[in-house]
């Protein structure tokens, strides 16, 4: 019997040759990224720009920050995948702030967290005593003798009407928060202050920070710009393109570029 010879098989490949991506794969691609990162943005980060020096030196006038939304949103009851958890004492917080300013809306600031419920809090000389015990605050500015002021260096000492710039409803509403030379802070309510003590405007102006008003914890700088503190008063078209012809010129000779990825502690 005559045997019929086996022919051999073509070789394969030992890879898969890629195949071309089609256009609508390609734009469900790049969908699925902008909803991602629209996600992420709006809910889990967000970037803001200190305004003011209240915070100086830890973040200063033309940083730009990444601010943390997630873990102090009100928790979920149907997922543990974000880890929830509580303001903390000491730690920057972005809020809303609760009195509203001339033109009727709330501010976004970011200050240090200095009482959280239950927390008894006062100033002497400048100085903060929480539940008895004195501050170690390297990061904040003492008064002097040029700038010692009574109300907010003796805070809650002072009857509030002599204090400057006291919002009306503060100077009622902290006289139900006085236990002897304290301030006790409420339930669901934060005592703020900036690190600049003495040119922050804050908790011992207009009041306390409530739950609901927290936006998140700044992270770290991204990026630092020299910037004057009155920018944040140009809001006139010609101002404003002004200010960004500005940024423009001089990006790379004014960008702080040693706080480029600064932590914010």
């Amino acid at each position: 019997m005559t045997m019929q010879k086996k022919q051999p098989s073509a070789p394969q490949d030992s890879k898969r040759q890629p195949r071309e991506e089609t256009y609508l794969e390609g734009l469900a691609s790049i969908t699925s990224m902008i909803i991602i990162w629209s996600f992420v943005m709006g809910f889990v980060l967000q970037n803001f720009v200190i305004p003011s020096a209240s915070m100086a030196s830890t973040l200063l006038v033309g940083d730009h920050v990444i601010v943390e939304r997630a873990t102090l949103a009100p928790a979920s009851t149907w997922t543990n995948l974000i880890p929830y958890r509580e303001l903390r004492r000491d730690e920057p917080v972005v809020f809303f702030r609760p009195a509203p300013n001339p033109e009727g809306q709330h501010d976004i600031l970011v200050k240090r967290v200095i009482g959280i419920p239950g927390d008894r809090i006062h100033l002497r000389g400048g100085i903060v005593y929480r539940n008895g015990v004195s501050l170690d605050e390297p990061y904040a500015a003492k008064p002097t003798s040029v700038n010692y002021d009574p109300y907010k260096d003796e805070f809650p000492a002072i009857s509030p009407a002599k204090g400057r710039e006291v919002t009306a409803e503060w100077s009622l509403d902290l006289l139900a928060h006085i236990e002897g030379e304290d301030l006790v802070v409420p339930p669901g309510m934060y005592f703020v202050m900036g690190d600049n003590r003495t040119n922050s405007y804050d908790s011992r102006y207009w009041g306390l920070v409530p739950r609901a008003n927290l936006i998140g914890r700044p992270l770290f700088v991204y990026w630092s710009f020299e910037t004057p503190e009155d920018d944040m008063y140009k809001t006139s078209a010609s101002e404003r393109a002004s200010s960004t012809l500005h940024t423009v010129l001089h990006f790379f000779d004014e960008t702080r570029w040693s706080r480029t990825f600064h932590r914010v502690n």
